[in-house]
């Protein structure tokens, strides 16, 4: 599919480059030519200097033929304007928007616009390693009502069914992290020592499931 990125900078760049090698075409906007140095030399997309915002443009880079957009400019303002315009005026669904500011994240999350607020993910992965008996989200849906969170469990867990963590809490194991990759569970995988166990749950039921799988679990 066809991508329109607004920003070259260290993560316009690097999206770019990985959607390149998945086969994808690119083009990639910028408010200076010096910042397209960052692009390989192998890139063969799109450069555009100007505003991701401005209709000419976008139209330019291709929006009219895109599937997805991409602001991630260091602006959290031109980031919004430009997401709303590729979703509002252009009509493209897949659109996602860099937000420095976490509130402004939550508000626009909301909205329906999907956003990806750098300094909450970075406080929440820092707080996950800090404080591992509580779980911060790591994704929530827009209304709020379902969370998925990394979760602590007690170390008579290990040796146990990921599904036994299903049966004793009405949760669902997502994923597990296991040696720094992630594995999707099977109905025979076991939870080893040094599993990061990522599960999907009820917002209101969050702190009585993370409280359960933080204590020795019952016979099931």
């Amino acid at each position: 599919m066809h991508v329109v990125i607004m920003g070259c900078g260290r993560v316009g760049s690097m999206l770019a480059r990985g959607l390149e090698r998945r086969g994808h075409t690119v083009a990639i906007i910028d408010q200076t030519a010096d910042a397209f140095r960052r692009l390989s030399p192998n890139f063969t997309g799109r450069t555009i200097v100007g505003m991701g915002f401005d209709r000419e443009v976008l139209i330019e880079a291709g929006i009219e033929d895109a599937e997805a957009f991409a602001a991630v400019s260091n602006g959290d303002n031109s980031n919004i304007l430009a997401a709303r315009v590729a979703r509002e005026t252009f009509g493209i669904s897949n659109v996602v928007a860099r937000i420095y500011d976490p509130g402004r994240a939550e508000v626009y999350q909301r909205l329906g616009i999907p956003t990806v607020g750098t300094v909450r993910w970075t406080v929440d992965q820092m707080m996950r390693r800090l404080l591992p008996e509580g779980s911060e989200p790591e994704w929530r849906d827009p209304s709020g009502t379902i969370r998925l969170a990394e979760v602590h469990v007690h170390a008579e867990w290990i040796g146990r069914l990921a599904f036994d963590i299903e049966k004793a809490t009405g949760a669902r194991v997502a994923f597990l992290t296991r040696l720094g990759e992630g594995m999707l569970p099977r109905p025979d995988t076991v939870i080893q020592e040094g599993d990061l166990v990522h599960v999907v749950m009820p917002e209101r039921d969050a702190a009585a499931i993370e409280s359960q799988l933080g204590t020795k679990p019952e016979e099931l």
